[in-house]
């Protein structure tokens, strides 16, 4: 029995095996591995009796849920309206022609995981991005190389 199958077993435990608990038995299991490993899906079908295409429509209707291990740094590019019209699309096209990866996804070393959201909430700093915890304002095209290259030289030591 795999760690995950025997961490997502107790989890379900914890929640009575109701099939009402669905959504915070995944956000705990994704706390636990920061995504929702298909081997937890199957489990979680198979022990509420659901099938996994029910549990498969939840995770991918409520964009709090990743079916993917995430990155060691989450970039993080508002496009709220404020940041939208200062170039948030161009800078998130950026990001992910540099990184060669989509909204979503993971970079194939691991490093990096990009996601398009709503709103940061620092408008007056527009366009903003967010890397981990660390907010950067004001964000032009010419720095991203920069900020990047931060991260990777910080993961290299």
């Amino acid at each position: 029995m795999t760690e995950v199958i025997s961490k997502t077993k107790s989890l379900i435990i914890k929640h009575e095996k109701e099939q009402s608990a669905l959504i915070p038995l995944l956000q705990n299991v994704q706390t636990e591995y920061g995504y929702v490993p298909k081997e937890s899906i199957d489990l979680i079908a198979d022990e509420l009796s659901i099938f996994p295409v029910e549990i498969y429509g939840v995770l991918t209707f409520y964009s709090q849920f990743h079916l993917n291990p995430p990155g060691k740094h989450t970039i993080r590019v508002c496009q709220g309206t404020a940041c939208h019209v200062m170039g948030g699309k161009v800078i998130l096209d950026n990001f992910s022609n540099k990184l060669g990866i989509e909204d979503g996804e993971t970079t194939e070393d691991g490093l990096f995981s990009l996601e398009r959201v709503a709103c940061l909430g620092a408008c007056g700093m527009a366009p903003v991005i967010a890397i981990d915890e660390k907010f950067y304002g004001k964000v032009q095209l010419n720095e991203i190389d920069g900020i990047l290259n931060k991260y990777r030289e910080t993961n290299e030591k």
